[in-house]
């Protein structure tokens, strides 16, 4: 049977990668039957107009409505027939395979709700791969920190085994729509404008006894911008990110929260 793929993309401000990435969803092995692009408040959509006769896709528009907002606005837009559900940050380049790739991992099981890869950094300034990982899955530190397992170090094969993860990184996340349909609510929680409502999904389909797997058969490029230095990262997107972590803890409740409230009063305070 030929399981149906449905792509979902949320861009805003996103002219110096969207036409690559658009290109690594459009020459897919086994083609997306549906690729719905959502531009959430570009200040110019022209590079859009140019992109919309280039490629085939849907595109809605709408007000900055932020990460979560979008891309379930994204989910509202796709048949209801579709197996699974792609969601790929506009900043991520997909191999051709990539697709055919992740429907034969989720073939070998049907308790798989999400699959991811590994994420490698690529510096869109140089048109060229780091060499460095950016994310293979998502987890947390003893105290409550919640990180990209491998991010800045060298990729010298270290993470080249197939493993279940707490959360994977949202930039990248091929879905069951099964899975997804369980959930019975938005698949992104709304609340969350951006950050960690990668998390937030990944810990609701955990409890429902979904499997998330990192497999390293699958890979594809991640021009995150700031994974190398933190301060590089501008001040209202490092309060946001921190306000995110706390409401995380709040919608599912830790001790850990602790460690969410320590780092709002260190970015929102103190700045660091």
């Amino acid at each position: 049977m030929n399981s149906k793929v449905a792509a979902i993309v949320v861009s805003h401000n996103s002219s110096p990668c969207l036409d690559r990435c658009l290109h690594g969803l459009a020459t897919q092995e086994h083609a997306c039957d549906e690729i719905v692009l959502v531009d959430s408040g570009s200040t110019d959509r022209q590079y859009l107009s140019i992109l919309k006769k280039k490629y085939s896709f849907q595109l809605v528009l709408a007000e900055n409505i932020g990460f979560s907002k979008a891309n379930n606005l994204g989910v509202e837009k796709i048949p209801v027939t579709m197996d699974f559900v792609l969601f790929v940050n506009p900043d991520v380049f997909l191999p051709s395979d990539f697709i055919k790739k992740a429907l034969h991992i989720c073939a070998g099981d049907p308790k798989i709700g999400v699959v991811s890869g590994k994420l490698l950094a690529y510096n869109l300034d140089r048109d060229a791969s780091t060499g460095r990982i950016d994310s293979t899955g998502i987890r947390r530190k003893w105290y409550g920190r919640w990180y990209d397992r491998g991010q800045g170090e060298a990729d010298v094969g270290q993470y080249d085994e197939p493993e279940t993860m707490a959360a994977l990184c949202g930039a990248l996340l091929f879905c069951r729509q099964g899975a997804l349909q369980s959930l019975q609510s938005p698949v992104f929680d709304p609340d969350f404008f951006l950050y960690k409502e990668d998390i937030e999904l990944s810990l609701r389909l955990a409890k429902r006894g979904w499997k998330l797997l990192y497999h390293p058969d699958l890979s594809a490029y991640h021009c995150r911008g700031w994974q190398n230095e933190r301060r590089v990262m501008a001040y209202p997107l490092r309060k946001t990110a921190a306000q995110s972590e706390i409401l995380l803890y709040k919608k599912h409740p830790s001790p850990y929260i602790l460690w969410a409230l320590l780092k709002f009063f260190l970015v929102a305070v103190l700045r660091l």
